[in-house]
C-alpha cells in the first residue's frame, strides 16, 4: 500500500516488563462488569436513544445481571440529565445496582453532574482528562505538570461537591488515551489524583485504564496494565478498570490479557457498540469465560431476546457472525461439519458426559436460547447426509436408515443447488414426503388379503391397479411383506431384491403412527420408499410400494 512511511509506533512500551501475566492460562473469576451502553454506546448511535428507550434498556441491563451501569453524561444534554433524574426520582435503581456518570475535568460540568446525582443511593462519578502525547501537544498545548494540575483540581472539586451533595458517591479517574501515554506519566497523574481522594477499604477508588484508541498488540497493553498494577499507590484500595476500544480488532484480547495482568473491572458494551469500531463486546468476553467453566455472573441464556431488544432500541444490527450472538454462529452448512456435529450429539446421548465437547460447537447452543434444528443444522447445496439425517430425526422424528440418508441427502442438495437458496426444515420435510412417502403412482394396491398357509408361510391376494387395468394376483412368502413383494415380481415380471427394511414409531407426532423404510435394489441401484400408517403392516406395504414405484418410474 502507498504511504506506509507515514505511519509509526504511537505507543510507549514498558521497558523490561516482568510479564507474569503470560504464565497464566485462564481467567479464573469474572471481573466487575460495568455496562457503558447508555453512555459510550449511546453517543455512538446515529440516532441516540430516547428517554423511554434508555429506560427500557436500563431495566434490561439490570435484568441480565449488571451491577454497575454508566447511565450517561448528565451535563451533555437535557435528555441525559433527565434520564439520570428519572432513575433516581422514580426509584428505578435497585439497591444492589450502582449507576455511573461521566464528567470532564471542568468545574461547571462537575457541578451539573452532582446536581443530576442528588439523592442517589449508589453512584460513581467518573472523572477524566486526556494524557497522551498527541493530545497534550496538539489539543491542549500544555506541559505534563499542567495536565496533572488539571486532573488534581478536578479531583478536589469532585471531593468538595461530594461533601455537600446528598447521596453516596464513589470516584473513578481515567487518564484518557492511556495507551498513547508514557507509562511513567500515566502512573504519575493517577497517583496524584489518588493522593487527593485517599482511597480506603470502605471507599475504594477506580482507576480506569482505557484503550481510548488501540495502538498496539494486546501483550503491550497487558504490560502497561501490569506496570500500573505494580506501582499504583493505595493499590489495596484501588480497583483497576479496563476500557478497551476495538480499533485494531483486539478489544477482547486486550481485555483478557489485561485481566490476567491485574485488571479487576471491565467497562464495555453489548455487541461492542461504541465510537469508531466500538468498545469491547462484553457478551463475547463473558461467554469466553463461560465456555471455560467460569460463571460470568451475567445471564445471556436468552440471546434471541437480547438481540431483539438491542436492535430495536439502538437501531443497530447484530452481525450474523458476531461471536455467540450472531444468527449464523452455530450454523453448519458444510456436510462434514454437520456429520461431525450430529455424531457428537448422538455420542453425548449414549455416554455420561460431564463436559461439553461436541465438534465445531464451543458451547451448547441451547444454553443461549438457540435451537439445534433451526440454528445449527442448516441445509443448502453444501450440506451432507449426516446433517440432513439429523434434522429429519431431531425435528420431525424420522430415523432414516444410514444408506437411505445418502440418497436423500444428494436429492435435497440438488434441490437447493438448483434453487440457489438455503432450504428451511419444513421445505426439507416436504421434499421427503413428496418424493418418498406413501407413493401410489403409477402402481396402487386397492386391496390386499392375507391367509396363513403354514407356520412360516403367508399367502397374499393382491389387487393391483396399473396402467388403467386392475387385476388380483396371489403369491406366498415367508411373511406379509415378502408375499406382496413376490406377487409384484410375478405381475410385473421384474426381478429386484429387498435389501433394507426398518421401522419405528413416529414419536414426534401426537397421534400414534408407524413409519417404515424399504430399499429395493436392481442393477446395483437402490430405490427407497417410506410408508406411514397407524398399522405397522400397512406402513410396511406402503413403504414397499413407494420404493417399487420409484424403481418402475426409473426404468420406464
Amino acid at each position: 500500500m502507498k504511504h506506509v512511511e507515514n505511519y509509526t509506533q504511537q505507543f510507549f512500551p514498558v521497558e523490561n516488563p516482568p510479564m507474569r501475566w503470560a504464565q497464566k492460562n485462564a481467567i479464573e473469576k469474572p471481573p466487575i462488569w460495568c455496562s457503558v451502553d447508555l453512555r459510550d454506546g449511546n453517543q455512538a448511535l446515529i440516532t441516540p436513544m430516547s428517554l423511554e428507550e434508555k429506560l427500557e434498556f436500563f431495566r434490561y441491563l439490570v435484568k441480565i445481571g449488571f451491577k454497575e451501569i454508566e447511565v450517561g453524561f448528565p451535563a451533555a444534554s437535557e435528555t441525559e440529565y433527565q434520564f439520570c433524574r428519572t432513575l433516581i426520582e422514580e426509584h428505578m435503581i435497585p439497591d444492589d445496582v450502582t449507576i455511573q456518570v461521566l464528567t470532564q475535568v471542568r468545574e461547571h460540568i462537575i457541578k451539573k453532574t452532582f446536581e443530576a446525582l442528588e439523592g442517589a443511593k449508589h453512584a460513581i462519578v467518573h472523572l477524566y482528562n486526556s494524557t497522551s502525547v498527541t493530545q497534550r501537544e496538539q489539543v491542549f498545548k500544555k506541559s505534563k505538570q499542567e495536565i496533572i494540575d488539571i486532573a488534581t483540581k478536578g479531583a478536589e472539586y469532585c471531593e468538595a461537591c461530594r461533601k455537600k451533595t446528598p447521596g453516596h458517591f464513589r470516584f473513578e479517574y481515567s487518564p484518557e488515551s492511556f495507551t498513547g501515554t508514557e507509562p511513567e506519566f500515566a502512573l504519575e497523574i493517577c497517583n496524584a489524583v489518588l493522593d487527593v481522594w485517599k482511597p480506603t477499604l470502605e471507599h475504594p477508588v477506580i482507576i480506569n485504564l482505557p484503550v481510548t484508541v488501540s495502538h498496539s498488540m494486546p501483550h503491550v497493553y497487558a504490560n502497561q496494565v501490569e506496570f500500573m498494577n505494580d506501582n499504583l499507590k493505595y493499590r489495596e484500595n484501588v480497583i483497576i478498570s479496563l476500557h478497551p476500544h476495538n480499533d485494531r480488532g483486539c478489544a477482547v484480547a486486550d481485555s483478557e490479557l489485561g485481566l490476567l495482568a491485574g485488571g479487576d473491572r471491565i467497562e464495555g458494551t453489548l455487541f461492542g457498540n461504541g465510537e469508531r469500531t466500538g468498545n469491547v463486546d462484553i457478551i463475547t468476553l463473558a461467554m469466553n469465560m463461560y465456555s471455560q467453566g467460569v460463571d460470568p455472573q451475567l445471564d445471556f441464556s436468552n440471546m434471541p431476546e437480547l438481540v431483539e431488544i438491542y436492535e430495536r432500541v439502538t437501531r443497530m444490527h447484530v452481525y450474523e457472525r458476531s461471536p455467540y450472538s450472531g444468527q449464523l454462529v452455530f450454523a453448519a452448512f458444510s456436510g462434514s461439519h454437520q456429520d461431525a456435529i450430529a455424531k457428537g450429539l448422538h455420542w453425548r446421548e449414549s455416554h455420561d458426559c460431564k463436559h461439553w465437547t461436541v465438534p465445531y460447537l464451543p458451547i451448547n447452543p441451547e444454553d443461549v436460547g438457540r435451537v439445534y434444528e433451526t440454528d445449527v443444522i442448516r441445509i443448502n447445496s453444501q450440506s451432507g447426509k449426516g446433517g440432513i439425517g439429523y434434522l429429519m430425526e431431531s425435528k420431525f422424528g424420522y430415523h432414516i436408515p444410514q444408506k437411505m440418508r445418502e440418497s436423500f441427502g444428494y436429492f435435497v442438495k440438488s434441490v437447493s443447488d438448483h434453487a440457489h437458496k438455503e432450504l428451511q426444515p419444513d421445505e426439507v420435510l416436504q421434499i421427503f414426503q413428496e418424493h418418498y412417502v406413501n407413493i401410489e403412482q403409477p402402481i396402487s394396491l386397492p386391496e390386499i388379503h392375507y391367509v396363513q398357509k403354514g407356520e412360516n408361510i403367508i399367502e397374499s391376494a393382491v389387487t393391483i391397479a396399473y396402467q388403467g387395468k386392475t387385476e388380483t394376483i396371489s403369491m406366498s412368502g415367508n411373511g406379509r411383506l415378502d408375499a406382496v413383494s413376490n406377487t409384484l415380481k410375478k405381475y410385473l415380471q421384474l426381478d429386484f431384491a429387498l435389501t433394507t427394511y426398518t421401522e419405528h414409531a413416529l414419536e414426534i407426532r401426537s397421534n400414534a403412527q408407524a413409519v417404515s423404510y424399504v430399499g429395493l435394489k436392481k442393477n446395483g441401484v437402490t430405490y427407497w420408499g417410506v410408508g406411514i400408517h397407524s398399522d405397522i403392516i400397512n406402513s410396511s406395504i406402503s413403504a414397499f410400494l413407494s420404493a417399487l414405484n420409484q424403481l418402475v418410474q426409473a426404468i420406464g
